[in-house]
Formats: structure tokens, C-alpha cells, sequence
């Protein structure tokens, strides 16, 4: 595919945070970008040059959408897969519809990455309500219970402590089939973010040490520390290995714990991620403008740290409002997201912080 030109349109699916950035980063090289969502607090509209609000599986809204752009991408890897099959052939889709189908599945995804070489936690199959005790026996206790599909920020997920804990699990959980994961011993989370052009040129962003509060991203550190560097080209040769099986287009993240035995797969998002955030100011090219540049064909850019440390801070609920005490910070970086409603927990912005 030749470069787009600027003046073109690049669809997002998804109108949220990520897609608000996309299309930031989007205008910035003169593109146009037109967001299609559900009903709900679609704050990627605000910056958008259109936006079409229907349900995904809206096959003739969504086939407007499509001729009306030149390319399509996500910020959201739920968009149901199959109403998109209807588009591929009316407009180029990146990433491919099997990273989709790869990252919805979480027994899917775990087996691919196994399949390819890498390292995951133990787990089962709980079909239904009558395997999961069996699918806890396999692995043991302690567990965690996660939704096989959806679930993100800790939702969709149970601990299973003790014996106690197996009763009623299945309707806690959303009464869905589920996989009984063993809990693993590790020293810290990490992430591989990168980019993989349309040639199959791939960069790296350096890891970030991410720390998890209730299941949700709480903060992202550069330097990640001795432990994280030590594993961070495995974890790389291994991301890289995922994306180039599924002929990947854009930027890519794998979660990855740091462990004795070297890094352990956790999961993959098939788009640009909450622990990228720092690159819009840390880096000399973003996560967002990168994923732009992939997808239109674009010449990659440079992904250098350009601060000796740097630190990302997810705003959740009333966080947002100490804006001013956070401006006040000649270290800090503020984007608020515009959402209408800071419920607690709900990330509705994120501060960076460079220290040169």
C-alpha cells in the first residue's frame, strides 16, 4: 500500500481516551479522523472531523463509515470481529482482524503465544459452571478467575484463595466461560510496547515498570530497574514474534511479569496502551503518532527515551480535579480526557512527569 496522503481519512473504531490521542496525533500530520462508536461518553469525538455513533453490529452504518475513510484502525480490541469482516473489503483494516480474534479469546491468546515459544502461567478451561472446580483442580490454589472474553482493568476477574472461595464463582464471574489461571510468583510487571510497520520494519519503546492498584494501572516508571532490563530483550524477541505472526500493522504491547525463570507472558493488547502514555512527552515519537505513521505507511519513527526518568500517573475518579496543584509541577505534563463523569476509578486522565 502506498502512503496515505495528508488530507486523507483514517477511521477509528472506538471512541474512547485512546482514540481522542490517535486523533490528536492524527491531525498533527494532517489527517483527518472520523470515529465510529456506540451511544456512551465518546470523548475521541471532541477532536475528531466526523464521528458516526451506532452499534457495531450496524452493518449499514458501519459500511458508510468505511467508504467514507481511507483506512480503518481500533483504540478498543472488544469491537465484535465479525461485523467488521463485512469492511475489509472496502477499506484497508489495521491492525488485521486476527489480532482481534487472537486478543478477545484468552485461552486463544495464551495458546498462540505457547504455540510460538513463550512462557504463560498455568491454566483451564472452564466451559461452563460444572468445569470450573475441575479447571481450579487443575492449576490450584490460590487461582484467579478471569472471563475467557471482555474484561479489562482487573474487571471480570475473581481470586480463588481457599475452597470457600469456588462456591457460587461462576455467577460472580457473569455466569461466562472462564479460565482458572495460576497465580504466579514475580518481581514486577513490565510491558513491550512496539511498532511494526507495513514492510515489517519493528521499533521498540524502552519498558516501563508498571504498578497495578485494584487491577487498574496506577503508575509507569522509566528506568524500569536491573530486574526488567535484565529480561527486557527476551520479552522483546518474544512480542516481536507474536506481532510478526500475525502480520501485524501499528503499535502492539505484550504484558509481561519478570520472574526467576525470565519473562512470563501475561496478555497483549493489540493497540495502543495506558502504559504508552509517557512517549507523547518521554520519547521522540509517540505511541500514538507511531501507530498513525504504521498504518497510513508511513516512515516509522524514533523511540528513544529523551529524559533520564520518567514517570506516568493514571488520574482516576476526582484525581482530575487538583489540575491546578498538578500545572503548578514544572516537571508535569497534564491530559485530562474530558469525560463527563469522573465515577471512582474511572480513568479520566493521565500525568506525565520528565526529569531530564
Amino acid at each position: 500500500m502506498a502512503a496515505l496522503p495528508p488530507g486523507s481519512t483514517i477511521g477509528i473504531l472506538g471512541g474512547g481516551q485512546l482514540g481522542r490521542m490517535l486523533a490528536t496525533a492524527a491531525a498533527q500530520l494532517g489527517y483527518r479522523c472520523h470515529i465510529y462508536a456506540p451511544p456512551g461518553d465518546n470523548v475521541a469525538c471532541d477532536v475528531a472531523a466526523a464521528y458516526t455513533i451506532s452499534e457495531y453490529d450496524d452493518l449499514v452504518a458501519l459500511e458508510a463509515f468505511a467508504k467514507a475513510c481511507d483506512v480503518v484502525t481500533f483504540e478498543f480490541e472488544n469491537v465484535p470481529v465479525s461485523p467488521l469482516e463485512s469492511i475489509t473489503d472496502l477499506v484497508p483494516v489495521y491492525p488485521p482482524l486476527k489480532a482481534l480474534e487472537v486478543a478477545q479469546d484468552r485461552a486463544a491468546e495464551k495458546q498462540f503465544v505457547r504455540a510460538l515459544g513463550g512462557k504463560t502461567a498455568e491454566f483451564a478451561v472452564a466451559s461452563d459452571e460444572g468445569a470450573v472446580a475441575t479447571a481450579i483442580a487443575d492449576v490450584g490454589i490460590p487461582c484467579i478467575l478471569k472471563t475467557i472474553r471482555m474484561g479489562y482493568d482487573g474487571k471480570g476477574q475473581l481470586r480463588i484463595m481457599a475452597d470457600g472461595d469456588i462456591k457460587g464463582a461462576w455467577e460472580r464471574t457473569g455466569g461466562q466461560p472462564l479460565i482458572a489461571e495460576a497465580m504466579v510468583s514475580f518481581e514486577a510487571e513490565f510491558s513491550v510496547i512496539l511498532v511494526r510497520g507495513q514492510d515489517g520494519e519493528i521499533r521498540f519503546w524502552d519498558s516501563s515498570l508498571n504498578r497495578h492498584v485494584n487491577g487498574i494501572l496506577a503508575k509507569s516508571t522509566l528506568p524500569s530497574g536491573a530486574l526488567v532490563e535484565g529480561q527486557e530483550q527476551a520479552a522483546r524477541d518474544m512480542a516481536a514474534a507474536v506481532a510478526s505472526a500475525l502480520n501485524y500493522v501499528g503499535v502492539f504491547t505484550a504484558e509481561f511479569f519478570a520472574s526467576a525463570t525470565g519473562p512470563l507472558f501475561n496478555e497483549i493488547a493489540p493497540r495502543v496502551h495506558n502504559s504508552g502514555h509517557w512517549t507523547i512527552e518521554g520519547a521522540a515519537t509517540s505511541q500514538f503518532e507511531n501507530h498513525i505513521r504504521a498504518i497510513c505507511g508511513l516512515p516509522l519513527g524514533a523511540t528513544e527515551t529523551i529524559a533520564a526518568r520518567v514517570e506516568m500517573e493514571n488520574l482516576l475518579g476526582a484525581d482530575g480535579d487538583n489540575f491546578e496543584q498538578i500545572l503548578a509541577d514544572p516537571a508535569a505534563h497534564l491530559h485530562l480526557y474530558g469525560k463527563a463523569e469522573a465515577r471512582p476509578g474511572r480513568k479520566i486522565g493521565h500525568v506525565t512527569r520528565l526529569y531530564r
